[in-house]
């Protein structure tokens, strides 16, 4: 594939500006291993676009990225220095953190979680779940369920498991589920479901989406490799908002089943709900984190009693990639 940067000329500006010192050039390309969170899609065409375009290239790293799936542990990967990077949700990187691991953030492209709960059309808010079967993954049973479940007194007995697939809410009016805003609500529609969905951010679920985790060790030993490696992720975000084709020819080779109309609604849906470009990120530029971010999450968290009260969360996060960067279209 030829490699053609479609980054705008203001975002090279800026990022001669916020990398300063850091040298453009190296006489070897730095590698770096990425692991995704899920399998090729949408939520990781930035990344997949900075390797197609050449964008990583011409910062000098050498970007492999490995999908990940529900069988993955990102985290032990990375623990296990399998991976230098890898996609995760700041959660489970606080209860990380709580445990003694050694992981911290380096940049939330997603300033929103694109979790949600696709409901029957019958269903116009989420006050109208308290009689509903709502199928919660595992994983969702320690993250976003906790904070519904308080929000809107429901019940744990309304909790049936989901296994990633659509067929028993398609099959059933009374059944709720969760979903990504950027596949089955999709699925739904294709399915000829009448459905609505209901975005967790959009009525005040506090985290960030897929945030970029690397270890202490690294931001110390390869403080230029990751730098560069945050800033030639952002502008490939960029670039894949603008004219995704590039990324997607990979995300298709690396994931078979993934189709065209899937990757075009992923996309339509990211720039729809603003799961990049808003929040802090409008002003700050994309990949932005805060303090103020972090606190929310870490307080829902203790609300919930999904983290200790006296848990160190300010060890989860750095923002020195971030603050200065200002990457935006």
């Amino acid at each position: 594939m030829k490699s053609i940067s479609r980054i705008p000329l203001s975002c090279c500006v800026l990022s001669t500006l916020v990398l300063g010192s850091f040298s453009l050039s190296a006489s070897a390309d730095e590698k770096i291993a990425l692991l995704t969170s899920w399998y090729a899609q949408a939520e990781q065409g930035g990344y997949y676009q900075a390797l197609a375009t050449g964008i990583y290239k011409r910062y000098g790293l050498d970007v492999s990225i490995q999908s990940g799936g529900p069988q993955i542990n990102g985290m032990q990967l990375l623990l296990s220095k399998r991976a230098n990077v890898i996609i995760g949700y700041d959660l489970q990187l606080l209860e990380s953190v709580q445990r003694g691991f050694q992981a911290k953030a380096i940049a939330a492209p997603f300033q929103y979680d694109p979790q949600g709960l696709l409901t029957h059309a019958s269903v116009t808010s989420l006050d109208g779940l308290k009689d509903k079967t709502i199928l919660v993954s595992s994983s969702g049973q320690s993250t976003w369920w906790p904070w519904l479940r308080a929000r809107y007194q429901l019940r744990d007995a309304q909790v049936r498991p989901y296994t990633f697939n659509i067929q028993p809410f398609v099959a059933d009016e009374n059944v709720a589920q969760q979903a990504y805003v950027s596949s089955e609500v999709f699925q739904a529609q294709k399915a000829g479901v009448k459905s609505n969905f209901f975005l967790f951010s959009e009525h005040g679920y506090p985290p960030y989406g897929g945030i970029l985790i690397t270890r202490p060790d690294l931001i110390s030993s390869r403080k230029e490799a990751m730098a560069k490696f945050v800033q030639a992720s952002m502008e490939g975000w960029v670039s894949y908002l603008q004219n995704p084709a590039p990324g997607n020819a990979l995300i298709k080779k690396d994931n078979p089943k993934m189709t065209d109309d899937l990757l075009a609604w992923g996309v339509q849906q990211i720039k729809e709900h603003h799961l990049i470009d808003g929040g802090d990120a409008a002003t700050q530029g994309w990949g932005t984190m805060t303090e103020a971010r972090w606190q929310k999450t870490r307080d829902f968290m203790v609300s919930a009693k999904l983290l200790n009260a006296d848990t160190d969360w300010k060890q989860a996060y750095t923002t020195e990639f971030v603050e200065h960067m200002q990457v935006k279209p």
